[in-house]
């Protein structure tokens, strides 16, 4: 019973970003559950290479680019997938960037404008145009990526403009899950710690010192692994978790615990 739960057989899974780090181990698990996967990114050459991985594992799969920041061509991919599989069961808003260690009287517009644009603008018009679809069959289950920076404030790197993004990832996924509980589509999200991808790749390598305090942070002492962000975003996909919308669930490896 349980177990059966876990199964996304039948499902249709979109996830962004998933050309590589969080995303392509998103895809991976809903694949390995029995998901279609439907591998999205920006950049063509990540698209094949992880579509061509995936099919290594046998997971039925192919690929789109998309550019999450145009809502046109993310309307455009809805109707790509509904011509191709007729439903779409599962949306994963990977796609985010980072570029840190701006303080905020340093943050030009541009830099501003690039977060809004792709960690918040680009996720809404991926939740409107692919929930418009799950909202027309009744069900689905839509999976935020967030951060542990939209609950605290990072330290020692400056970055106002991320966690201002992510904090209004959080909030619009409560805003979202109240409004289409009632209509059989769940809205929730994960709030990460540092994870050991290309986007904290900075940290990790170029700045020892900016990496000893994220760990003399985190009561586990490490960084995280993407499979263990899509270990939970496979659980919130799937029926296991059918009573939660609207949660943010933190795993941060003890570091909000301080």
């Amino acid at each position: 019973m349980y177990l059966e739960k876990l199964k996304l057989d039948g499902k249709v899974a979109i996830i962004t970003g998933a050309g590589q780090g969080i995303g392509a181990a998103c895809a991976r698990a809903l694949g390995e559950a029995g998901a279609t996967v439907v591998v999205a990114d920006l950049f063509p050459d990540r698209v094949d290479a992880s579509v061509a991985e995936l099919k290594t594992f046998g997971i039925e799969t192919h690929g789109i680019v998309m550019d999450v920041t145009k809502s046109g061509a993310v309307d455009t991919a809805v109707t790509a997938v509904m011509k191709e599989h007729g439903r779409v069961d599962i949306l994963v808003n990977n796609a985010g960037v980072a570029n840190s260690d701006v303080r905020a009287e340093d943050t030009s517009d541009e830099h501003w404008r690039f977060h809004m644009d792709v960690n918040l603008d680009g996720l809404f018009w991926c939740c409107r145009a692919f929930g418009r679809e799950m909202l027309k069959q009744g069900s689905g289950s839509i999976i935020n990526i967030g951060s542990m920076s939209g609950l605290i404030v990072n330290k020692p790197q400056p970055q106002s403009f991320y966690n201002a993004s992510k904090a209004a990832v959080h909030q619009l996924t409560k805003s979202l899950a109240a409004e289409w509980a009632a209509r059989g589509v769940r809205v929730n999200a994960v709030a990460p710690t540092y994870i050991e991808t290309p986007l904290t790749h900075f940290g990790m390598t170029e700045e020892p010192e900016m990496y000893k305090t994220w760990l003399e942070m985190t009561p586990m002492g490490r960084v995280g692994q993407p499979d263990e962000i899509a270990s939970i975003v496979h659980f919130l996909a799937s029926d296991a978790s059918s009573l939660m919308t609207g949660s943010i669930v933190v795993a941060d490896g003890g570091y909000t615990c301080w």
